[in-house]
């Protein structure tokens, strides 16, 4: 491969560098000079916003800059992703377009093959909790009915309350009215009054 060849190669590929801080008393100077390093052509950065934050500008832009061949390299795991199943997420939409991930800290890099190996572990135990906690909780549930409880919400008023309410708006009173005496709003109790009167019709 000729030099221009080369030139083209490197340059058709990057290592973006995305960094994070939690709040705005820390700094990124750290992650910063860490990422430029190991030769990050871009860095992107979110200050002062924590990592289950949903709107994290600068990660939104790293990944729609990234493109087929890149490496998104981070400090450490927890400066991209907030739990184990959110950074499954992550990584899995970058490899979805050829992108991989170089952790720095965790020394865990995606193009290679313990990398991978890495984060199948990882998306099997995060799919093992998960299966976990759906049998947590449909035994919980059954647990409960077999004690004849029913598992939700209590209704906000009792059953003598909403037949109250019912009678009161046959009667004439003003559903605003008689919702500010049960200090609710008035749709509630709209709706409460009329689960009184289907329960009277039954």
């Amino acid at each position: 491969m000729g030099r221009l060849q080369q030139h083209e190669a490197s340059a058709a590929v990057a290592r973006i560098g995305y960094a994070r801080v939690s709040t705005p008393d820390q700094n990124l100077e750290t992650q910063r000079d860490a990422l430029q390093a190991v030769g990050c052509d871009r860095i992107f950065e979110d200050f002062g916003v924590s990592g289950a934050s949903r709107h994290r500008t600068g990660l939104e832009r790293a990944l729609r800059f990234l493109k087929e061949g890149d490496t998104l390299v981070i400090c450490r795991l927890d400066r991209l992703g907030r739990s184990i199943s959110h950074l499954i997420a992550i990584v899995g939409r970058l490899q979805s377009r050829g992108v991989e991930l170089l952790s720095l800290t965790e020394n865990i890099d995606t193009n290679s093959a313990s990398g991978r190996m890495i984060f199948h572990v990882m998306a099997a135990v995060a799919e093992f909790e998960r299966a976990l906690i759906i049998e947590r909780t449909m035994a919980g549930l059954a647990a409960a009915r077999a004690r004849g409880k029913v598992p939700g919400r209590r209704p906000i008023l009792t059953d003598e309350q909403c037949e109250e309410a019912r009678r009161a708006l046959e009667g004439g009173t003003r559903a605003r009215d008689i919702a500010a005496r049960f200090n609710i709003h008035p749709r509630t109790l709209m709706r409460a009054a009329s689960r009184a009167g289907r329960q009277k019709s039954l």
